[in-house]
């Protein structure tokens, strides 16, 4: 266990493990009234992991995190008002209402988003890094990914790069016991996950990701190894998800006894006893800031409910463009590339606007031509 930081950020550390876990729950029931589309992945009971790696990092470090990442933008400044927002698919989100709860992003904050796809944050980590070693400066990234991500070939290629070219990052697998429903024993050769990188010359470490002291502990130290000697680590955070894989997820491969064993460790009223008991906080500190979060997480749904959808016409806003050096078919013209064409269906004399209509149009035949020929979309098999 690490020594306990100074009363007033032992405070902030728990008022924002509280602030991530009613955020979560609230979430949660948002789902639940359809508030929130597509997928929701909680990370209730692993506060600790969140935040002890978090508050081990600089304002000008980097985090990167997977689709379970709304106490991760959250724990580098996100307002909730703008997470929540996001969840509900709103203008005011953070990602402006297009990403959802799988693609939270916060530059100003440096928290470098959420990601769909398993393993698919390691090699945009090692490029952050690598951006970082090319300007000169002595930022880290922290880079963050479950257990099931390690079996990934992404995270073989990315470690092996990463020492290679001597990258600062420090890679954090969040071991929470399963990837999805499947157990670690019965999906990884290898369980102590924080052997997984040597052969690639990465050294591991290990903490308790129940535990928020020992948790910031160990990345203090990984995070000050990685700054200095600019080569990378990784971390096992070992920890476990009281709730399912996403809010889909009937749970059926765990007893209700296994996850009550992991509850008993919850970091956070385990955190608050330990500063009452240190007389860091009085006994009814813990009460009076679990009110606070409930109120801030009441405003954070106010806000969303509040917030509009993204206009209709706002359809292909931020959608990739191509310049006028490189024609496509699939590009969306600019309001002054319209004015001087260069996009495709220019030789032909149609105009920007028909072939923004065009397209859809062609998606649209396709698919139906799909369908009518018993043929599944391209790639089916």
């Amino acid at each position: 266990m690490g020594t306990l930081p100074a009363p007033d950020l032992a405070r902030e550390w728990l008022t924002t493990m509280t602030l991530i876990r009613r955020f979560e729950e609230r979430a949660g029931e948002m789902y639940a009234r359809a508030k929130i589309g597509g997928f929701l992945h909680l990370s209730i009971g692993e506060e600790a992991t969140i935040v002890g790696s978090a508050r081990a990092l600089r304002d000008s470090d980097y985090l990167i995190s997977t689709y379970r990442s709304h106490g991760h933008a959250l724990v580098r400044g996100t307002p909730p008002e703008k997470v929540m927002a996001e969840l509900f698919g709103r203008v005011d989100g953070c990602s402006g209402g297009r990403g959802g709860s799988m693609h939270m992003f916060d530059l100003a904050n440096r928290f470098m988003g959420g990601y769909g796809i398993v393993g698919g944050n390691l090699p945009i980590a090692a490029g952050i890094a690598l951006a970082s070693d090319y300007r000169g400066s002595d930022e880290v990234t922290l880079c963050t990914f479950g257990d099931g991500a390690s079996n990934q070939g992404t995270f073989g290629e990315t470690l092996n790069l990463a020492a290679l070219w001597k990258l600062p990052v420090v890679f954090m697998v969040t071991n929470n016991q399963f990837g999805m429903g499947t157990a670690l024993r019965r999906h990884s050769a290898v369980t102590d996950l924080q052997r997984k990188g040597e052969s690639l010359g990465v050294p591991g470490m290990r903490c308790d990701g129940m535990d928020i002291l020992d948790t910031h502990a160990v990345l203090v130290e990984a995070v000050q190894r990685v700054r200095e000697d600019r080569r990378p680590v990784l971390v096992e955070a070992v920890t476990y998800r009281f709730r399912g894989h996403s809010m889909a997820d009937p749970e059926q491969y765990r007893t209700k006894a296994e996850v009550a064993h992991w509850q008993e460790r919850d970091p956070i009223p385990a955190f608050a006893g330990l500063l009452v008991r240190e007389g860091v906080i009085d006994a009814a500190e813990p009460q009076r800031i679990d009110a606070e979060a409930l109120a801030r997480v009441d405003a954070a749904v106010a806000f969303a409910e509040d917030s509009p959808f993204p206009a209709p016409e706002s359809l292909y806003d931020d959608v990739y463009v191509l310049g006028p050096e490189v024609r496509g078919w699939y590009s969306m013209p600019t309001s002054e590339e319209t004015a001087n064409p260069p996009y495709a269906g220019a030789e032909t004399g149609q105009s920007a606007e028909a072939m923004n209509d065009e397209i859809p149009q062609r998606l649209t035949h396709a698919l139906a031509a799909g369908e009518d020929s018993g043929e599944g979309p391209a790639g089916d098999s």
